[in-house]
């Protein structure tokens, strides 16, 4: 494809180096990427500038409100969304191509089979596959949800269903996915806690063991060899500390309404 499409890509980053390159790769054909990152320390910035991308420095402000800065700054109708460790096959790229070309779309967003890959190995089960998301959508009929974490794009309008994947490297260091889980689940926890949650770390413990059954045993997470047993577990880990970080959230704020005589 040696013309550029008239399409935006937009992708949030912080410490992507890793990640960065083959992403943009994957959407070269796009006449405009869009980068916002959040004040990374490794090459982020630069590898983002050298390929052409628009660089914006911005503050973390969670995830929903942070991509949509990155969608504010597209100026094409049309918007395609990524993370850093997401890419666009060829097959996909001709499908976008046909959408984004179109002077009459049928749609005015449309998801995308998302196919996981961990340590090496393609997800198929646990709910891992088809794992459909909305990543191309027209700017104007289209918002990103304001949520800390889980955030989604919300399209006034009809979405269509393509059958070509986005393919998604999610990370298969444990080290690192021990951090990612630390993250997201203080990010649940305080989402909960604002929304009025309340629950035990007895609850907590239900929670995961519940969530392990069902993604090792009852969505078949156990055909997946030992990256579904390890993906099942993490699952299980990241529910059970993010329940009991939401008990800790609301002991801290009993005590602390005690301590004010409230109770």
């Amino acid at each position: 494809m040696d013309n550029k499409m008239p399409l935006s890509v937009a992708i949030i980053t912080r410490d992507e180096a890793d990640n960065l390159p083959d992403c943009l790769k994957s959407v070269a054909f796009a006449d405009q990427i869009v980068v916002v990152d959040s004040h990374s320390l490794d090459s982020t910035v630069r590898i983002a500038s050298d390929f052409g991308c628009e660089v914006f420095i911005e503050a973390w402000r969670g995830f929903g409100l942070q991509k949509q800065f990155a969608i504010d700054h597209c100026r094409h109708r049309w918007v395609l969304i990524l993370d850093a460790d997401e890419r666009i096959p060829t097959d996909t790229a001709a499908k976008i191509k046909d959408i984004v070309t179109s002077p009459a779309p049928m749609a005015a967003g449309y998801s995308f089979p998302r196919r996981n890959f961990f340590q090496g190995r393609w997800i198929r089960h646990a709910g891992w596959w088809p794992d459909r998301v909305v990543r191309l959508f027209q700017k104007d009929l289209s918002r990103m949800t304001e949520a800390t974490v889980h955030e989604c794009v919300k399209v006034n309008g009809v979405i269509d269903v393509l059958d070509v994947p986005i393919e998604h490297f999610t990370e298969s260091r444990l080290s690192r996915l021990l951090l990612k889980i630390d993250n997201y689940s203080t990010l649940g926890a305080r989402e909960a806690f604002d929304g009025g949650k309340k629950t035990s770390v007895w609850s907590a413990a239900m929670r995961a063991f519940l969530t392990f059954s069902q993604d090792y045993f009852l969505r078949l997470g156990m055909l997946d060899g030992v990256q579904g047993l390890t993906l099942a577990v993490a699952d299980a880990v990241n529910k059970f500390f993010k329940y009991a970080k939401l008990a800790e959230l609301c002991r801290q704020a009993e005590l602390q309404d005690r301590s004010h005589g409230i109770v």
